[in-house]
């Protein structure tokens, strides 16, 4: 890994001990190394999603921790919407990480303990339209090539835990070259 300087921080925390959208802000919270969240629905060794669960449940859990960047969330009220950290599901609101830019693999130092990866894209589902109409449209562009844009965040696996907590600085360690770009998981 790469290390480079600090980029952004921690704007805010979020999680949800049942499966609902919406994930209530908290002042801080734990990450478990190969689980997620303590005491978020997602959290596990496998898949915890229920449409994957459905699929095959012993998938490894590569979406334990949610990432959304608070720009995306500013481009949504300027349209309209209204989101707030945790309103989109996410347990990380990020300031100042270009996020969606970073290679599959980058590391993510959180204040300082919490290391996490980045696996790739969460893909919107309609449950954000059922969250707000039009919502899933909105997380979803093109770029001048005509390539589907997602915008609704990365998801992550931790690598080593501990608590995180608004405020904390984020320092990026890109992995080795050639790097790979996000993809949907």
């Amino acid at each position: 890994m790469v290390e480079t300087e600090v980029s952004g921080k921690v704007l805010a925390v979020s999680s949800s001990p049942v499966h609902a959208f919406t994930k209530e802000t908290q002042p801080a919270i734990r990450l478990v190394a190969g689980l997620g969240v303590e005491g978020d629905t997602h959290s596990g060794v496998t898949v915890q999603h229920r449409s994957r669960v459905a699929r095959d449940p012993s998938q490894p859990n590569l979406r334990q921790v949610h990432l959304v960047h608070t720009e995306l969330h500013r481009e949504l009220q300027e349209a309209g919407f209204r989101v707030e950290a945790g309103s989109m599901g996410e347990n990380i609101t990020t300031e100042g990480v270009d996020l969606l830019g970073l290679p599959t693999g980058t590391r993510l130092r959180l204040g300082e303990e919490a290391v996490i990866e980045i696996t790739g894209l969460r893909n919107p589902c309609l449950q954000l339209d059922g969250f707000q109409p039009g919502l899933m449209k909105a997380v979803l562009d093109r770029d001048a090539q005509g390539n589907l844009v997602r915008k609704a965040g990365v998801m992550t696996i931790v690598i080593t835990g501990g608590v995180v907590r608004p405020g904390d600085p984020i320092t990026i360690e890109l992995p080795p070259e050639p790097h790979k770009p996000l993809e949907p998981v």
